[in-house]
């Protein structure tokens, strides 16, 4: 179930947060010049790591939602970074992603988290079902543990009942996206990536084993 009252509280640290701007857009065009590097993931070192993984994942994750403004692509990069997977075309696919298009349907840090696995779990062959099938079980099961912290799916319901308290629709007009970036809403939402992409490379993690 979840805890509210420390969710809050961490969105209020994302909003104080001093963010070094100049840092995150060197990062960016970097991967967007010479590419997400490949990693040969050493199963005994992920696991000895784990922590510290899933934290660098999570920090990375606020630090890209907020450079990118966009949570989908924040979730998705900080993990095919940290993992080596995918490609900076990847990243630009998931342009139209937070909260679906602007409409306050699934969250970014649930979208962004799919691709990722469709990546790690998935197979080079079209016609192995078995690992369609495992793909899809991991993901339903990482779907129920993000709702299980943030409490919703949704976009919209997070806004409304995490990130700012009230329902506003960032997407639905100009007014609407001034409204939210006013209220430091892109700050704050670093949360559902952050859970997201901590959750999700927990998973990657583990599969390794």
């Amino acid at each position: 179930m979840a805890d509210y009252e420390a969710l809050r509280a961490r969105v209020q640290e994302l909003a104080a947060r001093q963010w070094d701007v100049p840092a995150l857009e060197a990062r960016i065009r970097r991967l967007s010049k010479d590419g997400i590097p490949r990693k040969m993931l050493d199963p005994k070192e992920m696991q000895e790591g784990r922590e510290q993984i899933l934290d660098r994942v999570r920090r990375h994750a606020e630090e890209y939602n907020f450079i990118l403004k966009n949570c989908a692509q924040g979730t998705a990069l900080a993990l095919l970074e940290e993992f080596g997977l995918g490609s900076m075309e990847i990243i630009k696919a998931l342009t139209p992603f937070p909260g679906v298009a602007g409409t306050g349907e699934i969250c970014g840090g649930i979208t962004g988290t799919l691709i990722a696995f469709g990546l790690f779990f998935g197979s080079d062959d079209r016609l192995d079902y078995e690992a369609v099938n495992r793909t899809i079980a991991t993901s339903q099961e990482f779907i129920g543990l993000f709702a299980g912290e943030l409490g919703h799916i949704y976009c919209g319901d997070i806004i409304e009942g995490v990130i700012l308290g009230h329902r506003v629709n960032p997407g639905e007009s100009e007014a609407a996206m001034v409204s939210f970036a006013g209220e430091r809403g892109f700050e704050k939402c670093g949360l559902p990536p952050a859970i997201g992409a901590r959750l999700a490379a927990g998973f990657m993690i583990d599969s390794l084993q």
